[in-house]
């Protein structure tokens, strides 16, 4: 991702944004409008929901963890009023208590003037860059390794073909995903807005974790921070409208009154983080993991007591 940055002449933050952002969230996007189809609805809200919560605190919590998660001020201010955008569009929605076909048109759109507006701002702060130093940028990795790899057409092929390969194993695991995840919801009696906000959730936020976790590891925690907020802003502004587009979605009540306003909180307690010194540290970044923890508790009160 970041030598794709660089081939393309724009930063990590918005390869991390767009590309790992849109590749990280394809099996929310399978599963739920595989679960929307199915006339599931709470497994498709549901994931969404769980997967932002999961993906805010416990990934960039463990993230953190590892190493603290540095970010550039310009891309975190415009990212998170985006994340704050899409959460409130979400949230007026809920009250409609359902998603209909003008809303998903309305969040795509909303999904693609941001996009463009930042792919703009990106480059023309690049080339500005570009002119100052008086040459092209060969940025390094915050480790201060060289990362840039030149693209030729043995490489395009290969990640064409992986791709395509990784695309199919998502469509066929996500099918089983949600016919494993609805038949223990009804073996154990569980509802089925539980097992999209945990099972789930958790189960697609597993390339997020993937991703993360190894742009922490190679310090490359612009992308990490990125990746997060982006998929969050692709499931809710992509995912949703799309899925809304093809079918109208019901909302649980039980989603509002609990479970949406732990998103919002989580999201709301990322700008002080960030703001403080524009960085996640382990502090931080373990007030996070435990936060998750918590809500799996509270859960798990809900199904069981």
């Amino acid at each position: 991702a970041v030598n794709l940055a660089k081939y393309l002449h724009v930063s990590p933050a918005l390869i991390g944004l767009t590309v790992i952002g849109f590749g990280t969230s394809a099996p929310e996007l399978i599963v739920t409008l595989q679960a929307a189809l199915q006339g599931r609805p709470d497994l498709a809200i549901g994931n969404i929901i769980g997967s932002n919560i999961s993906n805010i605190t416990l990934i960039l919590g463990t993230a953190g963890m590892i190493f603290p998660l540095i970010c550039q001020k310009k891309e975190a201010i415009t990212h998170l009023s985006m994340l704050f955008f899409a959460i409130s569009i979400f949230i007026i929605l809920t009250f409609n208590h359902q998603i209909l076909a003008w809303h998903g048109v309305l969040m795509l759109a909303s999904l693609l003037v941001f996009l463009g507006y930042s792919y703009k701002v990106d480059r023309d702060h690049y080339r500005k860059m570009a002119l100052e130093n008086a040459g092209p940028i060969h940025d390094t990795g915050q480790d201060g390794s060289d990362d840039f790899g030149k693209f030729n057409a043995r490489y395009l092929m290969v990640t064409l073909l992986t791709l395509t390969a990784g695309i199919a194993g998502l469509i066929g695991g996500a099918h089983l995903l949600v016919e494993g995840a609805v038949g223990i919801a009804i073996f154990f009696n569980i509802p089925e807005t539980i097992i999209g906000l945990t099972m789930i959730a958790l189960g697609t936020s597993l390339p997020e974790m993937a991703s993360t976790i190894v742009a922490a590891l190679r310090r490359h925690t612009d992308v990490a921070v990125a990746n997060i907020i982006g998929s969050c802003l692709f499931n809710i502004l992509f995912i949703l409208g799309l899925t809304a587009v093809i079918t109208p979605l019901p909302i649980a009540k039980e989603f509002m009154q609990i479970d949406i306003w732990v998103m919002s909180v989580a999201a709301v307690i990322l700008v002080p983080m960030i703001f403080r010194n524009f960085q996640i540290d382990r502090i931080e970044a373990l007030i996070l993991f435990l936060g998750y923890c918590a809500y799996i508790f509270h859960i798990g009160l809900r199904v069981f007591v």
